[in-house]
């Protein structure tokens, strides 16, 4: 079917410029709800901007969700869908401070960033800009990160229901919006609302290459090794002391080095990742993330990272270890090939908004693992965002507008095969 020609005037990158100058970034050392109270600025905008378009319950909730309704404009029983994105930015690169360039027609090479000139956007690093060539590349100044992950999703969600409203005469079914905190530290559906959402299905908006689409992610367990070591004074400790940081030292030495690391995997294969190492001479703590795609790749790493712990306790006899593993998130495939349709549809506005659809896996999670597994099966859909929890982030003009109209001709196609 040709793609219905639809007249837009896109607001996004307008809307993106405004977003990004709000530091949002959250904090995983916080116990709270957003866990930075910085999240509702953004917040708050955006519930403002969303009921002067007309969309009067669009409301932040005191955990920092925004939700909004975009009523249907077809007789039809149409299921309700939902479009969700996360408005923190990561830890990982400070989010204070943005300052925002446009490099516009960029004809290829590399991008200096003017802040800090040793930071440079290599053309032979990322490749995904060589199909740029003509394009707005909009970058920071090199001190901070851009935030385009994912405040290049929220701008689309933003800018296609601004598109919906103006635009009555396109026929969708009712369109839920959800924006989330805490993403990027991995409790971004903690609190979320499913039955005041009240979505069938959903997709987020959180992806890298123009026209992917990705309905496969890691499924993720935590491990943590605690060590009990035998502490004595060390004047006196020949033959007696056996030192939890030591051990939990050789534990790490002993990983292997030339696979089962992210530094040495791609593609389909997981890995076994030390994140954090603490404690004294008499305990210490190691904590691990465990990925892989399958359940039983899962089961494989844990067994070898506990088979190592327990060949280096041997040295230490008096010593003991307790392993702790707790699941994270599951590989949202599992839910999504129930309801294939979800994927059909997203392939088909993709190639009406232009482009060709690619189906991808996600070396990661999204909020869209979680929530397919609490019930609204959700994959996630490209919002053009590069090189993201660093200073060289980038996003391009018109993948933003290829992602709004993508979200669009989505509405559209749920309607017509309702």
């Amino acid at each position: 079917m040709l793609a219905p020609t639809l007249d837009f005037k896109h607001t996004v990158t307008e809307r993106f410029l405004r977003y990004v100058v709000i530091d949002t970034q959250s904090d995983p050392e916080s116990p709270t709800c957003p866990s930075t109270e910085k999240q509702k600025d953004l917040g708050r905008l955006l519930v403002s901007e969303l009921q002067a378009m007309g969309l009067n319950d669009a409301h932040l909730d005191q955990h920092g969700y925004v939700y909004a309704t975009i009523p249907a404009t077809s007789d039809k029983k149409v299921p309700v869908i939902c479009f969700c994105s996360h408005m923190d930015t990561s830890p990982d690169c400070t989010g204070k401070n943005v300052r925002p360039q446009i490099v516009k027609n960029y004809r290829g090479g590399d991008i200096v960033l003017p802040a800090d000139p040793a930071q440079v956007i290599r053309a032979a690093e990322h490749p995904a800009l060589s199909d740029q060539i003509g394009n707005d590349i909009i970058t920071t100044d090199g001190t901070t990160l851009l935030g385009a992950d994912n405040k290049a999703g929220v701008a689309e969600i933003m800018d296609a229901a601004y598109f919906l409203v103006h635009n009555p005469q396109v026929k969708h079914g009712t369109i839920n919006i959800l924006f989330t905190p805490d993403e990027e530290i991995g409790r971004g559906v903690d609190r979320v609302d499913l039955n005041r959402l009240g979505a069938d299905f959903a997709y987020t908006i959180d992806g890298e290459t123009a026209g992917h689409i990705e309905d496969e992610t890691f499924s993720a367990d935590g491990a943590t090794i605690t060590i009990e070591g035998v502490s004595t004074h060390p004047g006196f400790a020949k033959g007696k002391m056996e030192h939890a940081i030591k051990i939990a030292a050789a534990i790490v030495e002993r990983l292997p080095k030339t696979t089962c690391s992210p530094e040495t995997t791609e593609g389909k294969e997981g890995f076994l990742h030390p994140i954090a190492i603490s404690g004294a001479l008499e305990q210490a703590r190691v904590d691990f993330i465990v990925r892989d795609f399958t359940e039983a790749g899962l089961k494989e790493k844990e067994a070898l990272l506990e088979a190592i712990v327990k060949d280096v306790m041997k040295a230490y006899p008096r010593s003991t270890y307790r392993m702790e593993v707790k699941q994270q998130y599951r590989n949202m495939k599992q839910v999504i090939d129930r309801h294939p349709e979800i994927i059909d549809h997203a392939v088909e506005a993709i190639r009406r908004a232009g482009l060709t659809p690619v189906k991808t896996s996600i070396r990661g999670g999204t909020d869209g693992s979680r929530l397919s597994f609490m019930g609204l099966p959700c994959p996630n859909i490209f919002a053009g965002e590069h090189a993201f929890h660093s200073r060289l982030e980038w996003v391009s003009r018109q993948d933003m507008e290829k992602a709004v109209q993508t979200i669009v001709h989505l509405a559209m196609i749920w309607e017509e095969r309702a």
